[in-house]
């Protein structure tokens, strides 16, 4: 990928064949708008200072060290030699351990995504990877060592290439039956799912990733252009709940809107990162604007 820094490089193994794969990055929080923290004194930057708990004194980064608690305030010193000897060896190599139908994982599991591409050699046992998984209707399950850590990759057809997903252990998934086991039991029948169900009807679409902007990175952007403008803040909109004795109203009302609005349903495209367009960073217009004013500023972000 031109102008992209691969994060890894190696091998992927299905069988006897190999092919030299890379991996990037797919999704970034780069461009999102950052503050620094600011003494509200001076104006002047605050920087982080590890403070020991019990003398209160600064701890400078070569006398910090990792220990872990066995119990309250009792610790076992863990030398960084230590825990460097405890990460698996890498070999380089994503070994395909099964092949699987892609709906087999929750998306639950999901970690991180990234895009696999072929590293020059082996460009064609690549693309019959690929081409394969792609005619079988099935997703690839790999192990390898990945940023220090062993993980677990689901690899699927995207494109020209494929994605790597990295996946969650089981421990790390939270347990759906506890998340909800506190619900109440609830049937719902009759003229109040018969107006969900029309109003679900009527909002069919697709989901265009392009057509949902990012309102919290926007509304941050006015509100910085609005300071340095000298401009009143913008107020925040009050949203109104519907009371449960109001719900059957509130769905009477949206399934009439909706109806009349059947005939003007927007056009929308399937979604498909593969056409997605750049965006730059959300501050932009915010650092545009100040720059043109003639009295220095100090930056917020």
């Amino acid at each position: 990928m031109a102008g992209q820094r691969a994060q890894w490089k190696g091998f992927i193994k299905f069988g006897e064949v190999s092919a030299g794969v890379a991996l990037y990055t797919a999704a970034s929080t780069s461009d999102r708008m950052t503050f620094n923290t600011i003494n509200k004194a001076t104006g002047n930057r605050v920087n982080r200072v590890f403070i020991d708990s019990e003398t209160e004194e600064p701890v400078p980064k070569e006398a910090q060290t990792k220990g872990f608690e066995i119990e309250n305030g009792q610790y076992i010193i863990i030398d960084p030699e230590e825990v460097a000897a405890t990460i698996p060896e890498s070999n380089k190599t994503l070994e395909i351990e099964a092949f699987i139908p892609c709906s087999d994982v929750d998306d639950v599991y999901f970690d991180k995504p990234y895009y696999l591409t072929p590293d020059r050699m082996g460009s064609d046992a690549f693309a019959a990877l690929r081409d394969g998984m792609r005619k079988s209707k099935v997703a690839a399950i790999a192990r390898t060592v990945l940023f220090r850590r062993m993980r677990t990759v689901l690899i699927r057809p995207h494109g020209k290439g494929l994605i790597a997903t990295t996946l969650n252990y089981d421990y790390e998934v939270r347990s759906s039956q506890k998340a909800f086991e506190d619900m109440p039991k609830m049937k719902i029948e009759g003229e109040l799912l018969d107006l969900a169900k029309h109003i679900i009807s009527t909002k069919k679409g697709d989901f265009d990733p392009a057509a949902f902007d990012d309102r919290y990175e926007a509304a941050l952007e006015e509100m910085v252009k609005a300071k340095i403008d000298g401009k009143a803040l913008p107020k925040r909109k009050k949203v109104e709940v519907s009371a449960p004795s109001d719900l059957l109203a509130a769905l009477r009302e949206s399934a009439g809107l909706m109806k009349a609005a059947a005939g003007e349903k927007p056009k929308r495209t399937a979604a498909n990162a593969n056409t997605g367009v750049g965006r730059g960073r959300a501050a932009g217009t915010a650092a545009k604007a100040a720059s043109s004013k003639t009295t220095p500023q100090r930056k917020a972000g």
